[in-house]
């Protein structure tokens, strides 16, 4: 018994198995398509799939195509589940209700739940990159970074993995950006590279691609700048392309 399928459904059927079960296709000995064996239990199933109204709107797509359709950066209007906010070990200088809320609903899930240490603080540490990077020389978890700037807009980064210098990037596609200036905005991987984070003894960036960075700091925590990038394909986060840090702290997960 022989089924009839359109031109157009014969396309859809053929690119779904080339993508999803290319061995029924392509032979061990060939990369030229040969005849499809269909078990005749499931063209009941197929008929349905390629006959149904749903037809015309599904489509196959790679996951690097999904990253680049899928939104950089989410507002503080989208859904947010009630996380619990979390407990602070030690006292922020900056952090309030409002972006403890915000942040608590964007970490990734491993990182919810968790109490929040201060590793790093301006106020507590001074101003010093090189600090930084000592103060987490023994940590292996992923951080937070808040910064205040003189203008008063708080912004920041979530890193995948603490700061240190490195002669290569690092991190994963859970770093992204962030600011509250004015509304809180999310701003994370966009697929395009891996310039996720660069620590040098004189700089700290993230963010990158031929152009300037999403995020950079200099060797004092005291002048940074922020543009758009390819990474996160984030807009400047402070009110200013170029700004001056008042305080920054960086937070880790226990």
């Amino acid at each position: 018994m022989g089924v009839a399928y359109s031109v157009g459904e014969v396309d859809h059927l053929y690119t779904f198995f080339v993508q999803w079960s290319p061995e029924t296709i392509y032979s061990k000995h060939s990369s030229k398509p040969d005849f499809l064996r269909v078990h005749p239990e499931a063209l009941d199933v197929i008929d349905s799939l390629l006959s149904s109204s749903a037809s015309e709107t599904w489509e196959i797509v790679t996951v690097k195509q999904q990253n680049k359709r899928r939104p950089s950066v989410c507002s503080s209007a989208d859904s947010e589940a009630d996380e619990p906010l979390p407990v602070l070990i030690d006292q922020s200088q900056i952090l309030n209700e409002r972006h403890l809320e915000h942040l608590t609903n964007h970490i990734p899930a491993r990182t919810q739940g968790s109490s929040w240490k201060l590793v790093y603080s301006t106020v507590e540490h001074g101003t010093s990159l090189t600090t930084l990077y000592r103060q987490m020389r023994e940590l292996d978890r992923p951080v937070l970074m808040v910064i205040r700037d003189t203008d008063d807009q708080v912004f920041g980064a979530f890193s995948s993995d603490p700061f240190r210098v490195s002669s290569y990037c690092y991190g994963t596609g859970e770093t992204f950006l962030y600011s509250f200036s004015p509304e809180f905005q999310i701003f994370r991987w966009s697929g395009e590279n891996s310039y996720f984070v660069r620590g040098f003894l004189d700089s700290l960036q993230m963010g990158g691609g031929g152009g300037p960075f999403g995020l950079w700091l200099d060797s004092d925590l005291y002048r940074g700048s922020s543009y758009s990038c390819n990474t996160f394909c984030n807009r400047p986060l402070s009110l200013h392309h170029d700004f001056t840090v008042r305080d920054l702290e960086v937070w880790s997960f226990v």
